[in-house]
């Protein structure tokens, strides 16, 4: 594909440092005079701008008076709030701050294919990669937090009730722990080809009927975009909820 213009413009300006330090730790570009790729050029675009609007929404905060930006936000704060609330519990105020930059980064960035020029980066597996990463990282991170090392390993090994026969407790820990290694794992590619799988698809659909009937019909499919691109930013957002929710929890 053609590179977009944006990427050109960002690499005009930026090869000559970006190639020297990607030399330095050892990755060679395949083409030096372009470095950055579209979705990495999207994300810079993504996180100038965002940047950019959350400044302009923090300098004009007002209680009396707030504008129609501030209300989108503290909407969209008090959704994943209370999403938040329901799935994690109590605690669910401490991981607001990464939910929130979660969903709005991957709701802006599923978005962007709408506009003439652009592309949504989630349509490349590496961002969705990237972000699937960060939250497993995260989650397993706020799990051992909250209940140690030692604490955090007992959801690995299944129940521990002393109820249970002794047989029991010492049998389940050796079927769940390498059960439960997989489960983990398994959620970064369940998290990574969903949200990859549903964008690339909804890009080539749109841009297929674009090609073949330029007004009309492609408009559907533009509505059709902007449905899976809040689906799929819910989901994210609900799964890392659940999985915070796991990891958090106290065992009895």
């Amino acid at each position: 594909m053609p590179e977009l213009l944006f990427s050109r413009i960002l690499n005009g300006i930026l090869a000559g440092p970006v190639t020297g330090l990607l030399n330095v730790i050892g990755i060679h570009p395949r083409h030096p005079d372009a470095p950055i790729p579209d979705h990495v050029a999207m994300q810079f675009l993504l996180v100038t701008v965002l940047t950019i609007l959350f400044l302009i929404v923090r300098s004009q905060l007002s209680v009396e008076n707030p504008s129609g930006l501030q209300h989108v936000v503290e909407g969209a704060y008090n959704f994943v709030g209370n999403l938040g609330h329901e799935i994690i519990g109590h605690d669910y105020k401490a991981f607001l701050p990464y939910l929130m930059a979660l969903g709005i980064f991957l709701l802006t960035a599923n978005l962007m294919g709408l506009i003439p020029g652009l592309e949504s980066p989630t349509a490349n597996p590496v961002v969705p990669l990237g972000c699937a990463l960060v939250t497993w990282f995260y989650y397993q991170a706020q799990g051992i937090l909250k209940n140690g090392p030692i604490g955090y390993l007992k959801h690995f090994i299944g129940p521990q009730d002393p109820n249970i026969p002794l047989i029991v407790r010492l049998i389940l820990p050796v079927l769940m722990f390498p059960i439960e290694i997989f489960s983990h794992l398994a959620r970064l590619l369940s998290l990574t080809v969903r949200l990859y799988a549903n964008m690339f698809a909804g890009e080539m659909v749109t841009l297929v009927f674009f090609s073949l009937v330029p007004l009309g019909i492609p408009v559907i499919f533009e509505g059709l975009h902007i449905g899976v691109s809040f689906i799929q930013t819910y989901i994210f957002v609900l799964l890392a909820c659940v999985y915070l929710g796991e990891a958090t929890a106290h065992e009895h």
